[in-house]
């Protein structure tokens, strides 16, 4: 069986690059049927904010991408539920595909992980 792997995506989703990578690393990983997760954390949390319209930085929507993430096996994205807090985000304006990890949740989630990738 393949090791796991947990990508960690920490960027904001139209700051850079970074937050896109992460996302393709993902379905690479997926891809390759390596057991792959998706933890958003720090800026990262603003990638699954509903209702995103990037259009006047004229960028593709990255929201669209995570509607995918479904076919390539992985049914949630996990999101830290301190960062949340800290952006004063409430987790009902997110997209409707997270699992809420709180606490120490986070530290036993990535301890499960073989593998850490962090982008």
């Amino acid at each position: 069986m393949s090791q796991s792997i947990c990508i960690i995506s920490t960027q904001a989703p139209y700051r850079g690059q970074f937050a896109k990578e992460a996302l393709d690393a993902v379905l690479v990983s997926a891809s390759y049927e390596i057991p792959t997760s998706l933890l958003l954390m720090g800026d990262g949390v603003y990638q699954i904010l509903d209702g995103q319209s990037p259009g006047q930085l004229q960028r593709k929507k990255l929201s669209a991408l995570f509607q995918s993430l479904e076919l390539y096996g992985i049914e949630t994205v996990y999101v830290d539920g301190e960062s949340l807090a800290e952006r004063h985000l409430d987790p009902e304006q997110l997209l409707p595909l997270y699992t809420l990890l709180e606490g120490d949740a986070v530290a036993s989630f990535l301890a499960q992980q073989d593998k850490v990738l962090s982008f």
